[in-house]
């Protein structure tokens, strides 16, 4: 029998030495190519005159207007940097609500009247470009026929250049606006979200006696998990390169169950680009700290260093390119959905978030006594209060179609957000509320009974990995963010209602008549004792905490169309219009642009199930079911009646399942086609396609995945789990 395309590719697959080109670098060391391709502020000292230097590190650091003439300044020196590393073009490189980056090129060449060209770059340029708007969505705040939108430059994050084999561009991080200066992107809200926390957390330092603070910063460190395969199974796969994720596909003989990959060895091919990865990203500034194997069979983590937060998302942006640019330049796919394989583990995007001030302190560092730190406990329970007060926001912030899949299993926090301190700290808190002196809170020193192991400090808690939202030693952990989304709404979010919870306890110090430590005193307690039900330290995956979060009154938003609708409650837009992150309309935008994606994306996936079991799958099958009764046919007279009678019973089996897929597509395509057919807002689509279509692909799938267990091996056309998870 001829071999399928896809046993094709497994033969090459195991076949293949996989011979890699040395590293254009070669043994540099890391210190001397550690961000050779940014515009970073050792350059700027360099090439810009004194005076533009300054007053663009006041900009940075302070948040001050730049001046048209200082943006020349830079304009100049940045131009002739780029150009002697071989940058032919620039581009504004912006973050639409399609929760992607998006650039348009333009060449440094200006043509003279001699019929010469020079090389140009004003400060009119780098501050400002307009791209055309209409294209892009806008949940209603453009119309098609309204075009003009503009890219406004982001100092604060350094440009960059992305080289290739023939040159490179100069990329200038920017905001996205529309001509009537409503923000059309996902960076503006962030920057917006930044200036409002810093208001109000220095405020409150200031008025605790820190009157040196002028600034507050958010920081943040955003860890990326992603899966990698062989390009050959990714491009034999309809439904990883449509949607992402395979929408069919019987469970392997062997998935994580052993816990054998998670921290493993990691494979010389992996390794191999990984190293490539790191060093690509390395150049462009990203600091990239740690690699691993992840819990899934083929899945993979990455962390950086922390970094102000909007430089974070910019480089976490540009980390999700690298990382599948680099995969193909290895002959490998990497895949960024929360949930790429049924069964298996999905992939999150961790974001590490603390607060900094100017003088570089850490707001969230407890301290060796944490209850004797002032301001830390100030910060953490403004933090509790903010998560328990808006716990639909930061749902609403981390919800997708793809997330949906990942939410509530045993691998990801639930749909229910609740904070864990850890017991040192719980105690601490519960000492504060009942007003008497904390237990023995001193971790103390691990001694691991073999004298040759040095003892270890123990940390101030344990961990929680089923937790959504954790304090770990000096930051939180939002775990609950899917690993394909940019982390601009959650971060953005979480400094809003940090901001807005600063705000309230400075207006209840300054009530009680300052900041004075019983004052202090009181108002931590009231407000710890009126949040105190969002703290919990146990297992988050389990049914007992779902029922013990309904009493306590939490919030259980299952599925990305009902988190969204909050976002148009009148309390939250009345919250983000205060605190100017985002106006009514430009949030009522949003979760148009949630919805309509949300429908978008399970309509693709649906058009993509129907096709490829009607084109792919139901083939393969009939074709069984046809040798299964021409085998009958010609044996029936040579095997005992036994024997036949088992064949005929697997071929009952088999034109059943061939029956059922039939009528779950032909279920399906009508369920599609009244859908397409109506007239629905986008959020009643987004609830129709949650309600009904995805019940509809799970039937084609289960009739699916059962003929992938009974078909012939050497006629099923697509790559099997076990052959990309563990072929490499």
């Amino acid at each position: 029998m001829m071999a399928t395309t896809r046993q094709e590719a497994v033969r090459s697959i195991s076949s293949d030495t996989w011979e890699f080109r040395e590293n254009e670098h070669g043994n540099a060391r890391l210190t001397e190519i550690f961000g050779k391709y940014v515009f970073n502020d050792q350059v700027q000292r360099q090439r810009l005159p004194g005076a533009v230097y300054r007053a663009l590190r006041n900009t940075i650091e302070t948040g001050a207007r730049l001046e048209p003439e200082i943006a020349d300044g830079v304009a100049t020196a940045m131009k002739d940097w780029a150009i002697e590393h071989g940058a032919t073009h620039y581009t504004h490189w912006f973050q639409p609500m399609t929760g992607l980056t998006a650039e348009k090129h333009d060449s440094f060449l200006m043509p003279t009247s001699e019929g010469q060209a020079i090389l140009e770059f004003s400060g009119k340029q780098l501050a400002q470009g307009e791209p055309d708007a209409s294209s892009f969505p806008s949940g209603g705040l453009r119309a098609t026929f309204e075009a003009r939108g503009y890219t406004a430059w982001d100092p604060t994050s350094p440009a960059f250049l992305r080289k290739s084999s023939d040159g490179a561009t100069l990329t200038i991080p920017t905001a996205f606006c529309s001509w009537t200066g409503d923000a059309l992107d996902k960076k503006t809200p962030l920057l917006r979200s930044c200036e409002a926390v810093s208001s109000s957390a220095t405020r409150l330092l200031n008025m605790i006696g820190e009157a040196s603070v002028t600034r507050v910063m958010p920081t943040a460190g955003t860890e990326q998990e992603y899966f990698l395969l062989d390009r050959q199974f990714f491009t034999l796969r309809p439904d990883l390169v449509s949607a992402g994720r395979t929408l069919f596909g019987a469970r392997p003989y062997k998935g994580q169950e052993f816990d054998d990959h998670y921290f493993g060895a990691i494979s010389q091919r992996v390794l191999r680009f990984m190293q490539d990865l790191e060093h690509e990203l390395w150049l462009l500034g990203v600091p990239i700290k740690t690699r691993h194997n992840e819990v899934a069979p083929s899945q993979f983590e990455l962390a950086p260093v922390f970094s102000a937060i909007s430089v974070s998302c910019d480089q976490n942006m540009l980390t999700m390119d690298v990382i599948q640019d680099v995969a193909e330049r290895h002959g490998l796919a990497a895949l960024l959905h929360e949930k790429p394989f049924a069964a298996l583990n999905g992939s999150g995007k961790h974001l590490n978030w603390s607060l900094a001030d100017n003088l570089g302190h850490n707001l969230l560092d407890p301290g060796h006594t944490p209850h004797e730190n002032l301001k830390f406990m100030l910060f953490l329970t403004a933090i509790i209060a903010g998560v328990d007060r808006h716990q639909d926001l930061l749902r609403a912030s981390i919800a997708s179609a793809g997330n949906d899949h990942r939410l509530g299993a045993n691998e990801a926090p639930p749909a229910i957000i609740s904070i864990f301190v850890g017991t040192q700290l719980e105690e601490v808190l519960n000492a504060l509320i009942e007003g008497r002196a904390p237990a023995g809170t001193d971790g103390g020193n691990l001694r691991l009974g073999v004298n040759t192991l040095p003892e270890l400090p123990r940390d101030m808690s344990d961990r929680n990995r089923t937790s959504p939202f954790a304090f770990t030693g000096n930051k939180f952990e939002f775990r609950a963010v899917g690993s394909n989304q940019s982390i601009a709404y959650p971060a953005a979010f979480l400094n809003l209602i940090v901001a807005e919870s600063l705000d309230a306890i400075s207006d209840r110090l300054e009530a009680l008549g300052g900041a004075t430590a019983e004052n202090i005193q009181a108002v931590v307690r009231e407000t710890l004792t009126a949040h105190q039900r969002i703290l919990f330290g146990g297992d988050n995956y389990s049914d007992a905490w779902r029922e013990e979060a309904a009493r306590r009154g939490l919030l259980n938003r299952i599925g990305t169309p009902t988190a969204l609708a909050d976002w148009s409650s009148e309390e939250n837009k009345a919250l983000f219009e205060r605190y100017g992150v985002l106006s009514r309309t430009e949030l009522e935008s949003r979760f148009q642009v949630q919805s309509e994606k949300y429908a978008n994306t399970i309509n693709v996936e649906a058009i993509a199930t129907r096709d490829i079991a009607t084109t792919m799958i139901l083939p393969a099958a009939m074709a069984h079911q046809r040798q299964l009764a021409e085998s009958i046919s010609s044996v029936s007279t040579v095997l005992g009646a036994d024997a036949v009678a088992g064949q005929k019973e697997l071929l009952v089996t088999v034109s059943k399942a061939i029956d059922d897929m039939k009528h779950s597509v032909d279920e399906l395509l009508a369920i599609q086609e009244e859908l397409e057919a109506s007239e629905a807002e986008p959020h009643e689509h987004a609830v129709a396609y949650r309600e009904r279509i995805l019940p509809a692909m799970d039937a084609v799938r289960g009739a699916a995945d059962l003929l992938e267990r009974l078909v012939d091996d050497d006629l099923w056309p697509l790559p099997k789990y076990r052959e990309m998870l563990f072929i490499h």
